[in-house]
């Protein structure tokens, strides 16, 4: 419906544009050489050149699992500091229901309905709030709110709110990975830096890129969202995976292993594997992570996309995100030859009241035959008892270790070895 108001508005502009651009050839109709003059005039002092963006501010952001870019900012009027996510995969902005409940924000409901990997919902909105970022206002937002507890248990930190194209289409908003800063400028001329690639996705309000894959002997080429917010490297449904016959023509079948990710809508079943070669714009990156899902919500409109492109890949560049010009521009970074995670346990962590649970246990793999159950608290990762689930995780990536795990169940320590896989 916000698209097709927007056409009609533009249709409506254009309409009134040549309207009056008729009514001015009438006008000049019996006078030809006034209409000249005067068209003559009006070009010599029409400003075409365009004005150069100008930095507005910056400001420093952490990175968590997968790369994912979390901000610190303020609601106008509120004097809480809040953590939001940068999401490029988000076609609005978007409060935390239990965030709204304890600063007692108004909620208006509507009948929009957000889509995610998990599920739809309707949701509530938060209209005409200001965000306040350092050294930066931005007013007139209507925040639509959702539940990300357990994206908060994921993450292992208080997620407040995501932000994306409502704030992302107003400005031009450069992501620097290595300095892990964040800087806004101006609409306008914008000049990058040398040694990068320009794309210009498709943009309504998340930005789509077509991108060659290559597996064996199968290769395609298909569009993906482009998605700051998906802590992975590539995500691709199902069906496109088996209408393009990319796991079936290897002649040494890749693992396909069974696991767990999470999604507005809840916890979902997935499968990860590896695929041969993937390429963002003329960058290649090989035996890539790969997770496989079902589309029950049909976010990719399949076949109209294969998946998207996460922050585990994206991070690897430095992002200028030029959405009033419809351009994004990539440079590689110091992380763009880091390795890819290919470490499997089995174990899935999240934080919850303060604890770090293990929330499932996949079957036939590493952490099942270590003997580790759904409900283990975890105390200690190699004596390390920081309690930090982002640091765990950072210990449980390195392949062919067995780190010691001491756990807590039914009020017994434990302690166990777990030996740590790849997926290759």
């Amino acid at each position: 419906m916000l698209n097709l108001g927007k056409r009609e508005l533009h249709a409506s502009c254009m309409r009134y544009t040549l309207l009056l651009y008729c009514c001015l050839l009438h006008a000049f109709a019996g006078n030809s050489t006034h209409a000249a003059a005067l068209i003559s005039f009006s070009a010599l002092n029409s400003d075409t050149t365009e004005k150069g963006s100008v930095l507005i501010t910056s400001f420093p952001f952490k990175q968590y699992y997968g790369g994912v870019v979390v901000i610190q900012a303020q609601l106008k009027g509120i004097p809480d500091t809040l953590q939001f996510i940068l999401d490029t995969g988000s076609a609005g902005i978007s409060l935390d229901t239990a965030t709204c409940v304890r600063l007692g924000i108004t909620l208006q409901p509507s009948d929009r309905i957000v889509r995610g990997l998990g599920g739809a919902k309707q949701v509530s909105f938060a209209r005409d709030r200001t965000l306040v970022l350092p050294g930066l206002e931005v007013d007139s937002l209507d925040f639509h709110v959702n539940d990300y507890e357990l994206i908060s248990q994921v993450y292992g930190l208080q997620v407040d709110g995501i932000i994306g194209h409502s704030l992302l289409s107003r400005y031009i908003v450069n992501v620097d990975y290595d300095k892990e800063l964040i800087n806004i400028y101006t609409k306008g001329k914008f000049n990058y830096p040398k040694g990068g690639q320009l794309l210009r996705p498709s943009l309504t309000l998340i930005p789509i890129i077509p991108a060659p894959l290559r597996n064996g002997k199968a290769q395609t080429l298909n569009r993906y969202y482009f998605d700051t917010g998906a802590g992975m490297c590539l995500l691709l449904s199902n069906q496109f995976v088996k209408d393009s016959a990319l796991l079936s023509s290897r002649k040494r079948q890749r693992k396909i292993i069974q696991t767990e990710a999470q999604g507005l809508g809840g916890k979902m079943e997935m499968h990860i594997t590896t695929i041969q070669e993937f390429k963002v714009g003329n960058y290649s990156f090989r035996n890539v992570p790969v997770y496989l899902f079902d589309d029950i919500t049909n976010i990719t409109a399949y076949p109209f996309l294969g998946g998207m492109i996460g922050n585990d890949l994206l991070r690897r560049f430095n992002l200028t995100l030029n959405y009033p010009k419809k351009e994004i521009y990539l440079l590689p970074n110091s992380h763009y030859r880091d390795p890819f995670d290919y470490s499997y346990t089995g174990l899935i962590i999240y934080l919850i009241n303060g604890r770090v649970e293990i929330t499932d246990i996949i079957k036939n793999s590493p952490a099942e035959n270590a003997g580790f159950k759904k409900g283990d608290v975890i105390l200690a990762i190699n004596n390390n008892f920081t309690n930090n689930l982002q640091v765990y995780r950072d210990i449980l990536k390195t392949v062919g270790t067995k780190p010691s795990i001491l756990v807590i169940r039914d009020k017994e320590l434990i302690l166990k070895k777990l030996p740590i896989k790849s997926i290759l």
